[in-house]
């Protein structure tokens, strides 16, 4: 039954990220992921000197509140003008180490392990359960993995259109009165919401490979928005099964084996893809040499 929760908790993971990777892909801004998730520590340690406990809820607040922060400076460092790449590595680095410095000044005698942040340990999710009125309803991380996934499915369904033209032409949008800062800010809300409730599980280092891999296949694979999203939906469920079974084959890391089968499929779909693969233009050309 183990092997079943960690199955179903590794693919809403990676169908939540890669469902809004989709849009970071569009918007040039894929490793924002990789900033939010290093950018959530201080608010991990402050919520920890704030209530005292590890308790899943003041973390999970800590943490988003973070992430949201970093979204915020990020902008506001585009905003004047700096470019996109620099915002995130200075944003990132720079809460990164005030996490660091917090951790190292106040929570010296306490078990909050960075490895555990980064990188993840998905194996242990089946032991960490939620109970209501005495039933155990699983594990925690599948729960929160879902509640974000559904947030997400919830807010592109009712401001599809809004966020289609946010992200190919923010200067339409902003011509026909869309609120584009408004569904920025939103996007990069359910970013960090999906990130905070996918870091404890996969780590926050592979977070950003769901993020941006599964999302990145889609997109060699299509040219239509909507048929993007689905499939990197289902590449992230691919991910999730395949890379399990990969890891009990292997005997290897579950996380790294998922992001190993995301690897492989963006490499098939770059090499192969009906419109942009590489052996497939290669072949384009040359049958069009020998017609004429």
């Amino acid at each position: 039954m183990s092997s079943v929760w960690i199955i179903l908790t590794g693919a809403l993971i990676a169908s939540s990220c890669a469902f809004l990777g989709c849009f970071l892909i569009l918007r040039r801004m894929a490793m924002l992921g990789d900033a939010i998730s290093h950018s959530i520590l201080p608010g991990i340690v402050i919520a920890f000197l704030v209530s005292g406990s590890r308790d899943p809820l003041p973390m999970f607040i800590g943490a988003a509140v973070f992430g949201l922060l970093c979204t915020i400076i990020i902008q506001l460092l585009r905003n004047q003008g700096v470019q996109a790449d620099a915002a995130m590595s200075v944003s990132f680095t720079a809460l990164f180490a005030i996490g660091i410095i917090l951790i190292s000044l106040f929570t010296q005698q306490v078990d909050l392990d960075l490895d555990c942040v980064l990188y993840g340990e998905i194996a242990y999710v089946p032991y960490d359960t939620w109970t209501w009125n005495g039933i155990d309803m699983g594990p925690r991380a599948m729960w929160g993995a879902g509640a974000a996934f559904l947030l997400s499915l919830i807010m592109v369904r009712l401001f599809y259109k809004q966020f289609k033209l946010t992200s190919f032409d923010p200067a339409l949008a902003m011509a026909v009165g869309v609120p584009v800062a408004f569904f920025h800010y939103l996007l990069m809300g359910l970013v960090s919401v999906t990130t905070v409730a996918s870091f404890e599980s996969v780590g926050a280092i592979l977070v950003v490979a769901m993020l941006i891999v599964p999302a990145a296949t889609a997109y060699l694979l299509t040219e239509r928005l909507g048929v993007m999203l689905g499939l990197s939906v289902l590449i992230g469920m691919i991910c999730s099964v395949c890379g399990y079974f990969l890891s009990v084959l292997l005997d290897a890391s579950i996380a790294g084996c998922m992001t190993m089968v995301a690897g492989g499929l963006f490499a098939l779909a770059f090499l192969f893809s009906p419109h942009q693969g590489v052996v497939t233009r290669w072949w384009i050309r040359k049958k069009l040499r020998t017609q004429f």
